[in-house]
């Protein structure tokens, strides 16, 4: 028999005899634990015996890992007041650590009757059709070591599981789209040879599809539709999904690289105030949603997608808290990107970077170390907060993406802007005390465009995402180069792959700290689609036939990565200022015009080519590696000789990279670039090797 058991901590906790079952739920008047038997038969009903401060809980001895189970919450249903309680609704537990059996769409998902106007309350059971809440046992500790990789070394790369996963050539067909296929031996290898230093999987919580996919026969590949913080998605496993995530993050981390993962604590799949009502609606509208103070039947909808997770509620703050321990501590993650993530920071006056929540995350002893990265602006009123993050985060600079986008592409009056992005965005990031690396700069991601798309479409095509081709972004400073779409012309074949390079370059040689799009150093397409998070097909799978197709193209990439980690100069402590007082020699940082001389101001406002030059000054002098670099761009549409000044060291200019074929000219310090090129050169005191 149950019997009254303990507040804490939350969710199902076996102690080797029984398990204490805690769930909040502060408006409710009765909580009832539903267990299931193993093939998920509705089974005993306990009334949780004690409540204390919103609290129910209630000790079941004999009760083992692996019991299924669910809550049925007893109280007022009256949508016009945001009262969402309705007993008919088996609802998740926000705490368990695994689900049994699938969400399937029904009427009786919803807490009213979807079959009668207005919001009647719903009868029939819903049981049949949402996963049921699994016991867990204690995992124990993680067997791998985690790199703790400093963020002035970090490069990130993006991917979601699935979709890299689903066709790549060496993996069988049981790890594909799975968590085993980014723990294989052949994938592992490909991403250490690559040089990045980190992965960054898009959200793997578990999801459903919204309504209007699953109506149109498609699935939500990239995952930022959760239905529970705790869980890893059943469909990226074969089995156990907690174990073959674990045993993932443990290869990922033998092989020396960092795992990162997306979260979407912004919003979640239970959707608009017509959704389905699965488990924070049942237990505690009020409390976990951002109701309208005016009508309090609607929900703020920061996220864009129907709801807004209240970060002023304390139960709400301990839930994001407890998952990211959880993720960090058990299952071995080393930072996050948090989606959407004004929304951590949104009171009832809007954001404030001090709010409790950033504050909670800041201060957790048990979140000391991990990278925080936040996707800094929401849909709401005021959202855009870029450079509004407090130390530690590091923040997406999608003004960077822009900026590179429109240098590259041509458009005129784009140095200046083009110049502080690529010297490291200090005027967004240092006045906090925050380095260079606080700039996540990238030029694609997994929203839009990939790298291949991006130089030859200049319209969006997301017709086969069912929505009219109105989703997606409209404006993406974009350039087909003549044709829409694939082209045999190989003058725009080669131009298309010159800008690629172009801008891999400028990414993975600026200050800041680097993103690429899993896919983008072999030209992944999406056939100009720049929204497939409905694609769970071949468009929204990387096309690793890339990879045969321009070998050179990846060998370039891996020659930028690797010229990044071996020159410190484009990884700088702080941010550069020209000429330190007080310090002889050369500036820290110059910018050139292609002559060689300092850029003044009519230059600023005219043309599309300049160098940057950093040196040896920006470092401490201990720092091995060349003591002065450059980087060289002509976004003209005509070729551009570049002069670089001496320098008082031993050496000379040496060209380490190039994006077309740049021809040296005069005394070795002159380099005439072709059109739409870009080049970086090193002062060595020798030959570098070939």
């Amino acid at each position: 028999m149950i019997r009254p058991g303990s507040t804490a901590p939350l969710g199902a906790t076996f102690d080797g005899e029984g398990v204490n079952f805690a769930v909040y739920s502060g408006g409710a008047e009765r909580v009832d634990l539903c267990l299931f038997d193993a093939r998920l038969r509705a089974g005993p009903v306990h009334s949780l015996p004690a409540c204390e401060d919103g609290v129910w809980h209630g000790y079941l001895p004999g009760c083992r890992p692996g019991q299924a189970y669910g809550y049925r919450v007893h109280g007022r249903y009256a949508p016009e007041q945001g009262l969402r309680f309705n007993a008919a609704k088996l609802l998740i537990d926000p705490y368990a650590r695994a689900l049994a059996g699938r969400f399937r769409w029904s009427p009786a998902v919803h807490d009213y009757d979807p079959g009668q106007p207005g919001f009647r309350v719903g009868v029939a059971d819903s049981a049949p059709d949402v996963p049921k809440s699994v016991v867990s046992g204690p995992l124990e500790a993680a067997a791998s070591v985690r790199p703790a990789v400093p963020w002035s070394e970090t490069i990130i790369y993006e991917a979601n599981v699935r979709g890299f996963t689903m066709r790549h050539p060496d993996l069988p067909d049981a790890e594909r789209g799975r968590f085993a296929g980014l723990k294989n031996g052949a994938v592992l290898a490909y991403l250490r040879s690559l040089g990045i230093t980190a992965i960054e999987l898009m959200p793997v919580h578990a999801q459903i599809d919204e309504r209007f996919l699953a109506q149109r026969g498609l699935r939500n590949l990239w995952g930022y539709n959760s239905i529970n913080y705790f869980t890893p998605a059943a469909r990226l496993a074969r089995g156990d999904a907690t174990r073959e995530f674990r045993d993932m993050v443990d290869a990922i981390h033998d092989a020396g690289l960092e795992v990162l993962l997306d979260v979407a604590f912004n919003h979640t799949g239970e959707g608009d105030t017509h959704g389905p009502t699965l488990s924070f609606r049942g237990l505690d509208n009020l409390c976990y949603y951002r109701t309208d103070p005016d009508a309090p039947a609607s929900y703020e909808n920061h996220s864009g997608c129907g709801n807004t997770l209240n970060m002023d509620h304390p139960r709400v703050r301990a839930l994001v808290r407890d998952s990211l321990c959880y993720w960090h501590r058990d299952m071995g993650v080393d930072g996050f990107r948090f989606d959407l993530a004004t929304v951590l920071g949104r009171g009832a006056a809007g954001f404030d970077a001090d709010h409790p929540m950033l504050r909670c995350i800041r201060d957790e002893p048990r979140l000391q170390g991990v990278k925080l990265i936040a996707e800094p602006w929401d849909v709401g009123p005021d959202g855009y907060r870029l450079g509004g993050f407090p130390p530690p985060w590091v923040e997406w600079n999608d003004r960077y993406r822009d900026s590179v986008r429109r240098f590259w592409r041509g458009d005129e009056g784009q140095l200046g802007e083009f110049a502080r992005r690529v010297h490291g965005s200090a005027d967004l990031f240092e006045h906090p005390g925050r380095a260079p690396a606080a700039s996540v700069n990238f030029i694609t991601a997994h929203d839009g465009f990939t790298l291949a798309d991006l130089v030859s479409y200049e319209r969006r095509h997301n017709r086969a995402n069912g929505q009219g081709n109105r989703d997606g972004h409209a404006h993406n400073f974009s350039c087909n180069h003549g044709v829409e779409g694939p082209s045999d012309d190989p003058e725009i074949q080669a131009l298309r792959r010159r800008q690629r390079l172009n801008m891999l370059a400028t990414l993975l040689l600026s200050p800041g700290t680097p993103m690429l799009l899993a896919g983008d150093e072999f030209g992944n397409t999406q056939q100009g689609n720049n929204n497939a998070y409905a694609q769970d097909n071949d468009t929204g799978w990387l096309d690793w036939s890339g990879l045969g197709r321009d070998p050179d193209f990846l060998h370039a990439v891996r020659c930028l990565v690797r010229l990044r980690r071996d020159t410190p100069l484009f990884r700088p402590p702080h941010f550069l200022h020209g000429r330190r007082p007080g310090r002889a020699g050369p500036a820290e940082v110059e910018w050139l015009h292609p002559g060689g001389e300092g850029m003044d101001a009519a230059q600023w406002q005219a043309g599309q080519a300049l160098a940057l030059l950093l040196t040896r000054a920006a470092v401490a002098p201990e720092w091995e590696g060349p003591p002065a670099a450059a980087l060289l761009c002509n976004a003209e549409r005509t070729p551009m000789r570049f002069r670089l000044p001496g320098m008082p060291w031993p050496g000379a200019w040496r060209l380490v990279f190039a994006s077309g074929e740049a021809r040296s000219l005069d005394t070795g310090a002159d380099w005439l670039l072709p059109p739409s090129s870009v080049a970086c050169a090193l002062w060595l005191d020798k030959p570098p090797p070939r």
